[in-house]
């Protein structure tokens, strides 16, 4: 489906902020962005996802979409993503991660993005929890584009994660009824090993400078 919206100018002109759409952004100083720009009705599950992976100790930014429905007309594609405090959020940082719900039934993560290295890691650390996941070859999936949201960052090499449908199902209770909606532990599981694959690479980073 075609976006509605080419670009967040066109966005903000034609929604109204706190009514239809929400923008959050908790800046640390971190190497690490942690960013969900299709969040609330438009990927439900996935601000709840960003915002507790990234806790106090990396950048978090959310877009979330408030309206009662047709969110999905919210959505503007992470190669044009241009909201400003999603930019900054991401540019600001040395590796930008970008949460996503993809529409597939089956309880699988894609992995994309230009960070080779901390896909491997990334992969890795969900398959030791029992969570399938996947290096993406699948077109639209792959977010190896420049331009894309997640890449961005300063070292033009972040990390794209698209959470299916099917394991957003499991992390949350009621996942489209947002009053309803309550974190499983299979959420905290993925959390947990998300939070650890970025351990080792602050790590890493850490021994870089």
């Amino acid at each position: 489906m075609t976006d509605k919206y080419k670009n967040f100018d066109e966005l903000k002109q034609n929604e109204v902020e706190n009514k239809d759409y929400k923008i959050l952004y908790r800046e640390v100083n971190s190497k690490f962005a942690i960013i969900a720009p299709h969040g609330g009705g438009i990927e439900p599950g996935t601000i709840d996802i960003a915002d507790i992976t990234a806790g106090c100790d990396y950048t978090f930014y959310g877009f979330k979409g408030l309206k009662k429905k047709q969110n999905k007309i919210l959505h503007i594609t992470s190669r044009a993503f241009d909201e400003p405090s999603g930019l900054k959020a991401s540019q600001n940082a040395i590796i930008t991660i970008s949460i996503h719900g993809s529409k597939y039934k089956k309880e699988i993560v894609h992995i994309g993005g230009k960070n080779h290295d901390l896909k491997e890691k990334i992969m890795y650390s969900l398959k030791s929890s029992g969570f399938y996941s996947v290096i993406s070859d699948i077109p639209g999936l792959k977010g190896i584009k420049p331009e894309n949201i997640c890449n961005q960052c300063r070292s033009k090499k972040g990390v794209q994660l698209e959470i299916s449908r099917g394991l957003r199902e499991k992390m949350f209770d009621n996942l489209d009824h947002r009053l309803l909606r309550n974190k499983t532990p299979v959420f905290y599981k993925f959390v947990n090993a998300l939070r650890q694959a970025l351990m080792f690479e602050k790590l890493h980073q850490n021994c870089l400078d």
